[in-house]
């Protein structure tokens, strides 16, 4: 799990809500560079920051902001990805492929289920973390050991319903056949400091920072119809 301790190789920051207090702010303040999803970088500059580099169409970045002296404007006009998609790829042709994205939340809930979707296509192509507000989200599609705390709440998404999955150090097993729906894996719980997921499909795991609220011990596994 990231800390206020950690310097990121590079961060994205989206468009989303903008990461002004806690750990967000933190990781934006103490990343070795910042490349930003067009208009994100309003915000940023704003805040007193300097991206990098800026990456997308150009269609919700303000004059002022274009003006900005030693802060690089690299249009992509393609209309075929969204924003955070052109970043990433940025980065990744520039040899950044340890990332942290920042702002992917917030605003509009299509635009987030899409961000955090976004996930398990980049997770093949790079190290790629999702931080928000209330917790840390990784994509991997092999196994995977992730640090936790007990009682740590811990979700797990399959994107293609009735991947086979198994788990060690969580209190709730997955039923043979796979999650049927997203909701399936949700609200599972850390019972050491850490846990593994094997799993060969497209897999998201999002591990909360508040652990005062464990989930209720009387849910069922979801098993697939």
């Amino acid at each position: 799990m990231p800390d206020g301790r950690t310097v990121p190789q590079t961060v994205i920051l989206a468009n989303g809500e903008y990461p002004a207090e806690g750990l967000q702010a933190a990781l934006l303040h103490n990343a070795q560079r910042v490349v930003c999803c067009d208009g994100a970088a309003n915000a940023f500059i704003a805040d007193g920051g300097r991206p990098t580099a800026t990456v997308g169409d150009g269609d919700s970045i303000d004059a002022a902001t274009l003006a900005c002296p030693d802060t690089a404007f690299v249009r992509n006009p393609d209309q075929e990805t969204n924003d955070l998609t052109k970043v990433f790829d940025y980065c990744l042709s520039q040899g950044w492929n340890d990332i942290i994205i920042l702002g992917a939340t917030g605003r509009r809930e299509d635009h987030t289920l899409a961000n955090i979707s976004l996930l398990a296509d980049y997770a093949r192509r790079a190290r790629v973390q999702m931080v928000t507000p209330t917790g840390v989200f990784d994509a991997f599609d092999s196994t995977r050991t992730l640090a936790s705390v007990p009682g740590q709440q811990v979700s797990i998404f399959t994107i293609i319903p009735g991947t086979e999955i198994s788990v060690e150090g969580l209190v709730y097993i997955p039923a043979p056949g796979g999650f049927r729906s997203w909701w399936c894996g949700s609200l599972n719980e850390a019972s050491a400091d850490r846990f593994t997921i094997r799993t060969d499909s497209p897999t998201i795991v999002f591990r909360a920072f508040d652990v005062k609220h464990p989930v209720q011990t009387d849910r069922k596994p979801c098993t697939k119809k």
